[in-house]
């Protein structure tokens, strides 16, 4: 049986588990961790945005931006500076729990309105 284009892509929903060189923490952060800068290689602004506006939403972060170093590069830095209460990693780890979550409640909405019919058709 030979591959076609479509069986060989990744399949990105598939990756549970995230592996160990995908998010690494850059130098300069604080000895606490309440300050910290990632970077997470192979993403672009479609997780860096929702990320940023998901760990945004945990009270105990006082500021989350993210960037990308260079066009050229796949990668995505996120800094993360939270209160004393808790730290750059947990809040990260937060933000990634809320993000699936929230996902996942789009994906089960949109599959209820499908089987609804409940859409608009365009010809």
């Amino acid at each position: 049986m030979e591959a076609t284009e479509e069986s060989t892509r990744p399949n990105y929903i598939a990756l549970l588990d995230i592996p160990e060189e995908k998010i690494t923490i850059l130098p300069g952060a604080s000895a606490d961790l309440t300050s910290v800068t990632f970077c997470i290689k192979e993403e672009d602004h479609t997780l860096g945005n929702s990320l940023r506006w998901a760990i945004m939403q945990n009270s105990q972060v006082d500021f989350c931006g993210y960037s990308i170093p260079h066009p050229s590069e796949a990668k995505t830095n996120v800094r993360i500076q939270t209160t004393d209460r808790t730290n750059s990693v947990e809040a990260m780890a937060k933000g990634m729990d809320d993000l699936k979550v929230v996902c996942l409640m789009m994906k089960e909405k949109l599959a209820q309105r499908l089987g609804e019919g409940d859409f608009a058709r365009m010809n």
